[in-house]
């Protein structure tokens, strides 16, 4: 069996469990010891993945904390123990270069902070880079574990990750119906853990009847919409090319149906916006899918539930659908994305290089905003206005280095393709849909900011990691497949 045009293995360190391990433990205690530390190591790791979109799972400690800050401090503090007392061994390429990344970022951030005065411009400024620093880290420890575990267990990441987003959904299409009937299901259950108020987003009234658009776990609907994009994108393609005997070609229709019309109920502008571009990508590779009876029917069940739906109150949707893409409409909320955008030339004249300071746009601009908390509503001029002209420039490498992640995934599904290799049929669509949803993310977030969550840097965790997990799988498939016919010809001579 030839092997695929990718560097050579390096030594994994794994033991049949995935444990971080050098040598066998001459006291069965301590194997024992360690294979539990792997275990709560592997999930923290999973808990996190499916609680990152969880923003509303929070509680007031040291500022804010959510559930996902907390197990993902508790990864990293894991992982730092399970280093401890161990042979050194290199870390994978991606994580010395992510590492890399992170210290250029910091650097580029801590310059903006010495013009900065003491008072709410400070407390802002290291409330965000404290935040930002767990989530990098947090993505940095994500690749190198998995850089060290099984193939097996990159998938069940990829499942954990996208079974919290459906979570969310069916979270999302309890909100609704208890919010028909007049309840509010955040008081019934989250408020009682988290002790907050939270509860459905209300965007109007059309003739007496109130306007739901669920935000299940997140903080706003528009972030669910374009949370949402991911899955959609990522699963889409992975169940187009599964054989029916996987139990998964069964199920996975109901649930990206489910995403979808939670997807289409945010009526979030930026996450169809988004979802429209990220189908556009895949079209390259699957534009022969797109009028196959295994797509239409899934998509023919999504239309009948919006379509009973609207038929049950037809004006109502219409004034609703109105309200978000009619001309002259009174949604004034377009105008204003648009309108952030008049800073950055302003920023540029005034601090053109570091910027303001990270997370600082709100205290910097509430004289013009009228509001403590205002956020530039755009991922790009919040990346100018507080990180400037430097900080913008080492974002968008890190940004090209993760593309080039991606080129290489789609290089190793293409050959694999090229030789018949059944594991194509994993990596390839992967590949492609894991492309199609950072480009759809990045898209969206010119009119919104989740590229600064930890769902974002999940995401980059698993694209990162993806090339340097699948093809060392395949080397080390190849390579047992090898030995094991060389056993079979010494047994036959």
């Amino acid at each position: 069996m030839s092997a695929a045009p990718v560097p050579a293995p390096r030594a994994s360190g794994r033991s049949t469990a995935g444990a971080f391990v050098t040598t066998a433990p001459a006291d069965p205690g301590r194997a024992i010891a360690a294979v539990r530390a792997s275990r709560l190591l592997d999930s923290l790791f999973l808990i996190t993945l499916f609680t990152v979109t969880f923003e509303k799972l929070r509680w007031s400690f040291a500022g804010t904390i959510t559930f996902s800050d907390i197990s993902a401090l508790l990864f990293l503090a894991a992982y730092g123990v399970s280093m401890v007392g161990r042979a050194r061994r290199p870390q994978p390429r991606a994580v010395a270069i992510l590492l890399t990344f992170f210290v250029l970022l910091l650097a580029a951030y801590l310059a903006g902070y010495f013009d900065l005065e003491a008072g709410d411009a400070s407390k802002q400024f290291w409330k965000g880079l404290v935040k930002w620093a767990i989530h990098f880290l947090f993505l940095a420890g994500g690749v190198a574990l998995l850089a060290r575990r099984s193939v097996r267990f990159y998938w069940r990441c990829v499942g954990w990750f996208f079974a919290g987003m459906l979570f969310e959904c069916l979270y999302g299409v309890a909100q609704l119906v208890v919010a028909q009937g007049g309840g509010n299901l955040d008081n019934l259950v989250l408020n009682r853990i988290t002790g907050g108020a939270s509860a459905i987003n209300l965007y109007g009234v059309v003739n007496g009847a109130s306007v739901f658009r669920p935000n299940a776990l997140t903080g706003d609907p528009n972030h669910l919409g374009i949370m949402l994009v991911v899955p959609l994108l990522v699963l889409t393609p992975l169940w187009l090319r599964m054989e029916r005997s996987n139990v998964w070609f069964r199920r996975l229709p109901w649930a990206i149906g489910t995403i979808l019309v939670i997807e289409i109920a945010t009526l979030s502008r930026s996450g169809l916006l988004g979802l429209l571009v990220g189908v556009l990508v895949l079209l390259i590779p699957y534009r022969r899918k797109l009028g196959s009876a295994q797509l239409l029917k899934p998509l023919a069940g999504v239309v009948v539930v919006l379509g009973a739906a609207i038929a049950s109150r037809p004006h109502f949707f219409w004034v609703v659908l109105r309200t978000r893409v009619g001309a002259g409409s009174s949604d004034k909320s377009a105008s204003v994305h648009f309108s952030v955008y008049d800073f950055i030339p302003q920023i540029l004249h005034k601090e053109p290089l570091f910027g303001l300071g990270l997370n600082t746009f709100s205290v910097f601009y509430e004289e013009v905003t009228g509001k403590t908390n205002w956020g530039p509503h755009s991922y790009y001029v919040a990346l100018v206005v507080e990180t400037g002209l430097i900080g913008t420039m080492v974002y968008a490498a890190y940004i090209w280095w993760v593309f080039s992640r991606l080129a290489s995934l789609r290089r190793f599904g293409a050959w694999l393709t090229s030789i018949g290799d059944p594991l194509a049929a994993r990596v390839r669509p992967l590949a492609w849909g894991l492309t199609a949803a950072l480009i759809a993310t990045m898209v969206s977030n010119v009119f919104y900011l989740t590229m600064q969550f930890y769902y974002f840097f999940a995401l980059v965790a698993l694209i990162v990691a993806a090339p340097v997990v699948l093809t060392r799988g395949h080397r080390e498939a190849d390579a047992a497949a090898d030995a094991a016919a060389r056993a079979a010809a010494a047994e036959q001579a």
